[in-house]
């Protein structure tokens, strides 16, 4: 493998142009990763992007991008329900993936990835990596070491509302910001839950570890949106409820819905019977302190939105030329997907679902 990656970003929409290109073109990565390839099946978006942000090649196709013998790693900048099959064309191809969230819509075709990828000997990391954030390592910390006595219950969840059909890539003209954002709204990969929840589920399992049971109710509340004067029907649960339980009477209340939230952000809350933590706050303690950041994320990449995702990719460079795990793994990420999927068959059966996947949590010693 050569010492500079030479990464394929697929999908130059929204995530593609403000998580990936932004990030991978500043100087500062340079001597670890460089773009070398753009693909979008939108007229004219690739060669836009590639104009944009200095790319040497573009495609329309992604069969083109995985043919680039310069691309050693993909990063998945696509609608969800493409992720699956995108993902084992690159393995097939040799190249390392990186998942924007979510993995995959369900655990067998995360289980079909993991085998693929460990025997094409090639890595996988799926985002959102919430655990390489400082603050959430300090109260996994303080809940291993006990400071809020025995764990009663935790929730958390967040809300998707109309951000999609507002961000700054929607309401122009030109190839660049003219992108559709229909696909949140629908069947396989739409929906809060794989979009939003996902951010809480891996910060919630990432601290407290896998849960082992799901109940909920979920349905759909608005049937249709509307987008540039353009109706989009929507056939995606907006509005999904879970009860997850941990073992041990440790339970969770997490939500993703079309509108309102009752916990900060897409931090959890939890209570135990010597104290409590809300948000990212133990008492008057603030646990997110101004200078934390992740270990990747200095200089211009801490101003720069989505910074999160460029954690990530750096988390698989990292893999590829220094042989480091990356703390985003698809283990814990299929274990989210297990939560979302298994949710979802308990809100049609109405019967509760015992998960069947599980991952290893940052260690004491590793926090």
């Amino acid at each position: 493998m050569p010492e500079i990656i030479g990464m394929g970003v697929v999908g130059a929409g929204a995530i593609g142009l403000r998580g990936a290109l932004t990030h991978l073109t500043q100087p500062d990565v340079q001597d670890r990763v460089r773009v070398v390839a753009v693909c979008d099946p939108a007229p004219g978006r690739a060669q836009a992007a590639a104009a944009r942000w200095g790319v040497p090649a573009w495609y329309e196709t992604y069969e083109e991008l995985l043919a680039n013998p310069h691309v050693d790693a993909v990063t998945l900048c696509t609608p969800i329900g493409l992720h699956y099959e995108q993902g084992l064309a690159a393995i097939a191809a040799g190249k390392h993936v990186h998942f924007n969230k979510t993995m995959t819509t369900t655990v067998d075709e995360a289980d079909h990835l993991m085998r693929a990828a460990a025997e094409r000997g090639v890595h996988l990391v799926a985002s959102p990596g919430m655990m390489a954030h400082p603050h959430n390592r300090r109260i996994r910390r303080l809940i291993l070491e006990g400071a809020l006595g025995k764990l009663a219950w935790a929730a958390t969840g967040t809300a998707i509302s109309d951000y999609h059909l507002k961000e700054e890539f929607r309401g122009g003209d030109d190839p660049l910001t003219n992108v559709d954002p229909s696909w949140y709204f629908r069947r396989p990969g739409g929906g809060p839950q794989y979009d939003v929840t996902v951010y809480c589920l891996h910060n919630l399992t990432g601290i407290l570890g896998p849960a082992r049971r799901v109940t909920a109710l979920s349905g759909l509340v608005l049937p249709e949106r509307e987008f540039r004067g353009r109706r989009i029907p929507c056939d995606m649960d907006d509005t999904t409820l879970m009860l997850l339980d941990f073992g041990e009477t440790l339970f969770a209340f997490v939500y993703g819905t079309v509108a309102g939230r009752v916990t900060p952000g897409f931090q959890p809350s939890f209570f135990g019977t010597q104290g409590a933590i809300i948000g990212t706050k133990f008492g008057d303690e603030e646990l997110k302190l101004p200078e934390d950041h992740q270990p990747h994320v200095v200089g211009a990449h801490a101003a720069l939105p989505e910074s999160h995702v460029f954690e990530d990719l750096m988390q698989l460079v990292d893999w590829v030329r220094e042989g480091i795990p990356a703390i985003a793994s698809a283990p814990h990420a299929r274990h989210v997907i297990d939560i979302i999927e298994a949710g979802y068959r308990a809100a049609a059966t109405g019967e509760t679902q015992t998960l069947r996947t599980t991952f290893d949590p940052l260690p004491l010693d590793a926090l």
